[in-house]
């Protein structure tokens, strides 16, 4: 049915408007290397204000928090009357409230709840009373979780040249829709064009779409496919990534508008006047409103309040000043917020201990192999592509044969488990063998077993490398820790991971650099890099000289338990031994306050100990608090910090821009570790802000679907995102939900003509998805981004009204 007798768009327009859908939605990484993901990632060009808009209709969703939240923080003072009349001032003058005052009197009054726009689905439901976007979303989930399976299904799904080729295969002999009133359904799969590009643009012209709805209808039936669509997306980035393309996402959005077509035709004269005021409403240009603008002053006003404290902090920190003695212990650890904690208890312990935070994938872009398996993963942060492929293990017929069995061992337990669960023999199972596993329900159940650490052989790159490459690459990684001189006898590289059990997320509790694998494996390489006697000659000549003495070692650290594993073994040194058990004491200790300072945070641990029984316990939903709480983003010297209490709330990058040749490493830091913070910062924003679809739900509901994301009870939409439970202690949220504030001590012309280079990074910046600082030497905060390459002083303030706090 045609609803409009409008130019039919142009098949160039109707792709080219479903791929700006397309990129509307954030990617969906699997639960094996889930890592954090912006959901804003297809507004970041756009303010806040705007975002706001178009997500309103596209996913009637809010991106800021209740009045009431703000409310309270302008009553106790989080919020001050400066705050709020700074962020009123920085609001473009055209659509902010006319005075102040304004802003404080709406915080009396909640918003309307947004509403999407409607798709034919939701008139339908309206008409016929019949719930038929659930039961849409219920049949695409159900035939996506066996197409988009890794390896958990049974049975795999009948191989398909694409999604929608897959779809129609199922959708032509399902009868669901048919017996529950769509008749003729399956047979309208079937004289449906068989391509799904030509699908797309048959069911825009039986839809009478407008060239103008298109882009903001497209969206809106992919955000209604929740993380089906996200998982198609990642395809596309995967894709791009290493130079190609993929379609699913197109597929995807053919299979939802047949659902349309198909209930237009069915309810088309109940719903006709509804669905020609709704394409009218999809061709609207999306705008603000004055409540979204107003609802974007609110969450800048609570940012700037969020940094004044935090500024403050660094100000009063006590300084730190360089010993001209040779240092006991380095550590470098990651920047994850999780390392500051553990870093300010280890140098509390001894003066003479230097901890420095880099990105934890150090440097090293790598496809790792483990032993034993056939999985080559991705190393390194998802912006970027592995450029060094490396396994564990020497290259001996020893070693070989070993890891060939390891492999046959993993593979014949799989085969295993799916014989246990296999339905020929799953009852029969359970009734012959069930009793041989009382013992490992009662070790469960009890949290008796801890996992161990990674233990695999000493990592290598697959092919040998040249010597320039891996003095280069030895150069870079020095040069940007800021670690070219003042080496200790011992320095140890600790990546990090989680120790957890019963947890589908829990690759997102590891490292985002390390692609959401554990750190040990790039800390290992690099260590056994810098112990090389021929790089560390080449280093001399660069003016690095290492000492002699100086033993790098690889770590790991369990940032759920606060224990640290030391890979002693990969470089075995007697002339080391004191440093080693001196370093192992230290970091125990550390441990040991880390954990006594987490477990105030974390609901129901009494002590430290009960730190190290909820990472064995398979029904603790909080075993630790991940990234949650992070705000800042701190890339300058370690004596800027040292001795703030930030409690575990900053990513701290070392940077000595007095020692950074052209500004290269400060480039490097603001397009790569700061983006990657800034997708960790918005995860748990938009879960926070928008749960119901940047969230994933309550983690009692959760079912693993096809290896690859998880669903709430036994079926329809794949939920993206962090868990509840990741920001709320069932009590009130722990995550308070501010974009981040990134905080550079560099000269702040360096930082422009950076941003100038990189659109994309100052798009960041200049929509306020991020905040940007300069410091200065003495750890205050000097200038603000303000945008467009334009700066103002971090101090000026202006003159507060004592009105503006409501009574």
């Amino acid at each position: 049915m045609t609803t409009t007798e409008a130019p039919l768009p142009t098949p160039d327009a109707i792709l080219a408007a479903a791929d700006q859908a397309a990129r509307a939605i954030p990617p969906l990484w699997p639960l094996a290397s889930s890592v954090a993901v912006n959901p804003f990632l297809g507004q970041a060009g756009e303010p806040l204000a705007i975002a706001a808009a178009r997500l309103r209709r596209a996913a009637g969703i809010a991106l800021t928090m209740p009045r009431a939240w703000y409310a309270d923080r302008l009553i106790s003072g989080e919020i001050a009357a400066q705050d709020l009349q700074e962020a009123w001032q920085a609001a473009p003058a055209a659509l902010r409230p006319a005075t102040p005052q304004a802003v404080t009197q709406a915080l009396r009054q909640q918003a309307a709840p947004p509403q999407a726009l409607p798709t034919v689905a939701e008139l339908a439901r309206e008409a016929a009373g019949i719930d038929w976007p659930g039961l849409v979303n219920e049949r695409i989930g159900h035939w996506a979780a066996s197409h988009f399976d890794q390896g958990q299904a049974l049975w795999a799904s009948a191989p398909a040249a694409g999604a929608y080729a897959s779809w129609r295969m199922v959708a032509t002999h399902d009868l669901t829709p048919e017996i529950l009133g769509l008749p003729g359904f399956a047979q309208a799969v079937v004289d449906a064009p068989i391509r799904a590009e030509a699908a797309i643009a048959d069911a825009v012209a039986q839809l009478g779409l407008s060239e103008a709805a298109l882009p903001g209808y497209f969206h809106r039936l992919l955000v209604t496919l929740g993380g089906w669509s996200q998982v198609a997306r990642y395809r596309l980035w995967q894709a791009e990534l290493e130079g190609g393309t993929d379609a699913t996402v197109t597929d995807l959005l053919a299979i939802r508008l047949s659902w349309e077509v198909a209930l237009l035709r069915r309810y088309g004269a109940a719903i006709a006047p509804g669905w020609k005021a709704a394409i009218a409403a999809y061709a609207e240009p999306v705008a603000p409103t004055a409540e979204d603008v107003l609802d974007a002053i609110l969450q800048e006003a609570a940012e700037r309040g969020a940094q004044r404290r935090f500024g403050a902090l660094l100000a009063r920190a006590p300084a730190r000043l360089a010993d001209s003695a040779r240092p006991a212990l380095q550590v470098a650890f990651c920047i994850d917020v999780r390392s500051e904690v553990f870093r300010r208890a280890l140098e509390s312990l001894d003066p003479g201990i230097q901890t420095l935070g880099f990105a934890g994938f150090f440097g090293l872009g790598l496809g790792h192999r483990r032993f034993g398996s056939d999985v080559v993963e991705a190393r390194l942060p998802v912006l970027l592509k592995p450029a060094v492929f490396t396994c564990s293990g020497e290259a001996t017929p020893e070693v070989a044969e070993a890891d060939l069995a390891a492999r046959i061992g993993a593979r014949a337990k799989r085969a295993w488990g799916r014989f246990k669960l296999a339905a020929i023999s799953s009852f029969a199972f359970v009734e012959a063998a069930g009793p041989i596993y009382v013992g490992r329900l009662l070790r469960d159940a009890l949290a008796l077993k801890r996992a161990a650490a990674p233990k695999d052989p000493a990592p290598r790159p697959a092919q040998a490398l040249d010597l320039e490459t891996r003095l280069a690459t030895a150069s870079a990684v020095l040069k940007a820790m800021s670690l070219t001189s003042g080496f200790a006898r011992l320095v140890l590289l600790a990546g990090h991971g989680a120790n957890v059990v019963n947890n589908p997320h829990a690759s997102a509790l590891h490292c985002g650099a390390c692609g959401g694998y554990t750190g040990e494996v790039n800390a290992r390489l690099l260590a056994a890099l810098l112990n090389d006697s021929e790089v560390r000659a080449g280093l001399a000549v660069r003016g690095i000289a290492i000492p002699e003495d100086t033993l790098f070692l690889g770590a790991l650290h369990d940032t759920t338990t606060d224990a640290v594993t030391l890979y002693a073994e990969d470089h075995p040194s007697a002339a080391h031994a004191r440093d080693l058990d001196q370093a192992a004491r230290w970091l125990d200790s550390a441990g040991l306050l880390a954990r006594d300072e987490r477990a105030l945070r974390l609901p129901r641990a009494r002590g430290r100990a009960d730190i190290l029984l909820r990472a064995r316990d398979w029904a603790e939903l909080r075993p630790e608090w991940a990234l949650a709480g992070c705000q800042a983003f701190v890339a300058a010297p370690r004596s800027r910090t040292a001795g703030a209490d930030l409690a575990g709330r900053a990513f701290l990058h070392d940077y000595d821009w007095h020692r950074d040749e052209d500004f290269r490493v400060l480039e490097l830091i603001l397009t790569a570790p700061v983006v990657v913070a800034s997708w960790i910062s918005l995860q748990y924003y938009g879960s926070t802000v928008a749960p119901e679809v940047f969230g994933a739900g309550n983690k009692l509901l959760h079912n693993v679907t096809g290896g690859i994301g998880v669903v709430e009870g036994n079926g329809g939409l794949l939920r993206p995102g962090l868990p509840w439970q990741s920001v709320h202690d069932g009590t009130r949220l722990v995550h308070e939900p501010l974009r981040l504030a990134v905080m550079v001590e560099a000269p702040a012309e360096a930082i422009t003509a950076i941003l100038d280079r990189h659109k994309q990074v100052r798009a960041l910046f200049d929509n306020r998805w991020l905040h940007l600082f300069t410091l200065d030497e003495a750890g205050r905060m000097a200038r603000r981004y303000v945008g467009d390459l334009r700066w103002e002083a971090a101090g000026e303030r202006a003159e507060a009204e004592p009105s503006l706090v409501p009574g």
